[in-house]
């Protein structure tokens, strides 16, 4: 399982990285492997403010759909668009071309696991 050290995590499976004031987002490897294949992900509109904690969308597998929690508060300042047509990048590609949205960071997230810990939650 791809667990890669310098993101951080969340219990519901997000994984978050950090540049510049923004929040990149995505699902973990291992909620993708879960999920099985994604035909489906619906993000939210670009502006939209989000708490910590916030569902902010849905991914959609031939097995089931789950919600996409939202690890830090903020505005969603893009989508990633190639979703809309390639949805399969989240099981291809989940920490790179399958992130979901970018959001400025409004604030301190409370919850979030370090690579050790995450790892910890799914053995």
């Amino acid at each position: 399982m791809n667990i890669p050290s310098e993101l951080k995590y969340t219990k519901s499976h997000e994984w978050v990285r950090f540049e510049n004031g923004v929040a990149v987002v995505g699902i973990t490897d291992f909620a993708q492997s879960e999920l099985g294949d994604v035909v489906y992900v619906e993000l939210p509109e670009i502006g939209r403010a989000l708490a910590e904690d916030e569902v902010f969308g849905t991914v959609e597998s031939v097995k089931t759909v789950s919600e996409l929690i939202s690890p830090v508060p903020g505005k969603v300042v893009e989508v990633n668009p190639a979703l809309a047509n390639q949805p399969e990048l989240v099981n291809s590609d989940p920490y790179g071309a399958g992130w979901m949205v970018k959001v400025e960071v409004g604030g301190e997230a409370q919850g979030l696991l370090s690579a050790d810990e995450y790892a910890a939650t799914i053995e």
